[in-house]
């Protein structure tokens, strides 16, 4: 992230400020309103929860927005400690009793959004490079003389990532979309728009994947990367294709199983690429292949297609 300290500091104690209000006022409709305690609750008895989540949460996240230096950023240790206790503990409950579906949603909102803050506060800035160890940890392909094992490796990737993140993620989430009963009713065509954008996006991530993989030198994979600037197929009109077809993949399962969930998880996914892996991404990219790669930068926008494919550089 480009926030830096102070100013990121100042957005997490802001954000915990918030959260602190948020909070309290969420306790008020709880013991107000009938239909918050039921949708948040379910049937837990909200006297005992708000003994600790008062201090915990409320009280910490306040704690965090006004204390100084060390004290600010133990204060709000606690509250995205407790923050994401509270969520398992819930998601757990909703789960076994098919209640309080709306409270898992908002503190897992809750949970993300405070482990970010806590992450400003801490180091003054989000430490993105921290997601880039193991397979996503960038290094390039052991060059090969012909493209074969290349095309082994990555049919290997393609069939272990989009088995995980299109088939065996996407049932946990519309599982548990059933369960904390927050399924919606959406229009019978939406599933056949689903099934339309999974083959053109698939067939779209296939051809990136061939055109990286033949012309170079490497594999998809960030620590198995392309020892060539690739600028064929699908590169030609747009910086980063695999990534846009993975987000309509997504997108598109989602649809075909009529869940918004998964949509969001899809949404959610393409803005941890597009803030958090990209700028890692393209700084290599300028250290591997220096002015070839800006001046691509330049003619070939990152998620916008061009009309008129560029001219290849190879």
């Amino acid at each position: 992230m480009s926030l830096r300290s102070p100013t990121a500091r100042l957005a997490g104690r802001t954000y915990f400020a918030l959260q602190a209000v948020a909070g309290a006022a969420w306790w008020v409709s709880v013991f107000t309103v009938p239909f918050v305690r039921e949708a948040t609750f379910g049937g837990l008895d909200p006297v005992v929860v708000a003994v600790v989540d008062i201090p915990l949460f409320v009280v910490s996240s306040a704690l965090a927005a006004v204390l100084p230096g060390r004290a600010s950023r133990v204060a709000a240790g606690a509250a995205t400690a407790w923050t994401l206790v509270v969520t398992a503990l819930l998601a757990l409950y909703a789960t076994m009793t098919t209640l309080a579906g709306v409270g898992v949603i908002l503190m897992i909102a809750a949970s993300a959004a405070s482990v970010g803050a806590w992450l400003l506060l801490v180091f003054g800035r989000i430490p993105t490079s921290l997601l880039l160890v193991g397979p996503f940890a960038f290094r390039p392909a052991r060059s090969r003389a012909t493209p074969l094992a290349h095309v082994i490796a990555t049919a290997a990737q393609i069939v272990v990532f989009w088995g995980l993140f299109l088939v065996v993620f996407p049932l946990v989430i519309r599982f548990l979309e059933e369960r904390w009963r927050l399924v919606l009713p959406l229009p019978h065509g939406v599933v056949i728009t689903g099934v339309a954008v999974v083959v053109a996006a698939s067939a779209l991530g296939l051809w990136s994947a061939a055109a990286m993989t033949v012309k170079g030198d490497g594999t998809p994979l960030p620590s198995a990367m392309p020892n060539r600037l690739v600028v064929a197929g699908p590169y030609r009109f747009v910086r980063n294709p695999m990534a846009l077809a993975g987000i309509a993949q997504g997108v598109g399962v989602g649809l075909l199983m009529s869940s918004w969930m998964v949509v969001v998880y899809a949404l959610a996914g393409s803005l941890i690429w597009n803030y958090a892996i990209r700028p890692h991404e393209e700084s290599d990219l300028v250290r591997a292949f220096g002015d070839d790669y800006l001046s691509y930068a330049r003619d070939v926008r990152c998620w916008i297609p061009r009309l008129t494919p560029v001219g290849s550089r190879r």
